[in-house]
């Protein structure tokens, strides 16, 4: 009697349980899935660990662009990110040039790190404080911010990326194109589902600011990174980010099975 009691007493709350939630972004099997669609289209490959020692120029008015998440010298997420290397790990191959990343922050200058930067950002590269320095830059300046002010909006994986891809090219400072300009931008137009709006309406509010600002800087005119890729997701409603996907940025093709 016991036996079945207790089954009867379980049997009601196993049919009314809710669903469990989508994992969001920050889930490390769809974090994953971020890192690759972003290097895609940073690097022109899935392969984002190998981008740790990645370095150039790339002629945005930035100075040096490096590393997993684009670091620049010209933007101080550089400066911030040899500091936290060094704070850890004194006396490493970059230290020495903290005192010109603070001179060139604001500017496309490479003086002072010319011409072993980029020789020793690599060498750096192969130490894994300064690999675990990305990761946690990375999260602390991109991503946690972008997923937090994502779920707040009750966005799932994929506005939670659109948010986190935004924020890694136009960073949040005060400017009109920066993240929380395009965000504000989006909300003229379109509600997010934490203000009673539909998500795929506001994603697309959202993606149309994001071509706007994108627009407004010639190194960030080519716009695929939006048009082939997270609206081909939107457009099939996967708003959870579910594998397969498949997209293209500059006219390559990737996939994720």
């Amino acid at each position: 009697m016991g036996a079945v009691t207790c089954a009867g007493i379980l049997s009601p709350a196993r049919a009314t349980a809710a669903p469990a939630a989508a994992p969001g972004l920050d889930d490390p099997a769809k974090k994953e899935i971020a890192m690759k669609l972003v290097s895609s289209a940073e690097n022109s490959s899935l392969d984002w660990k190998a981008q740790y020692k990645y370095i150039e120029d790339i002629g945005d008015g930035r100075g040096y662009t490096a590393g997993i998440i684009g670091f620049c010298s010209g933007t101080g997420d550089m400066l911030d990110l040899v500091q936290l290397y060094t704070d850890r790990k004194p006396g490493n191959v970059l230290a020495r040039y903290l005192p010109a990343l603070r001179r060139v922050n604001g500017t496309d200058s490479h003086s002072g790190l010319d011409p072993n930067f980029r020789s020793d950002w690599r060498k750096a590269a192969q130490d894994t404080a300064f690999q675990q320095a990305q990761n946690d830059e990375r999260d602390r300046v991109y991503f946690n911010p972008a997923v937090r002010q994502g779920k707040a909006d009750g966005l799932r994986a994929l506005g939670q990326f659109a948010y986190y891809d935004a924020i890694v090219m136009h960073g949040d400072g005060g400017d009109a194109t920066s993240f929380s300009s395009i965000r504000r931008r989006a909300l003229r137009t379109a509600k997010p589902p934490a203000q009673g709006g539909n998500e795929t309406t506001y994603l697309n509010a959202f993606l149309d600011a994001r071509v706007w600002a994108m627009k407004q800087e010639e190194a960030h005119s080519d716009t695929s990174r939006v048009d082939t890729a997270q609206r081909v997701f939107l457009r099939q409603g996967n708003l959870d980010l579910n594998p397969p996907l498949d997209w293209k940025v500059y006219g390559d093709s990737y996939h994720i099975g």
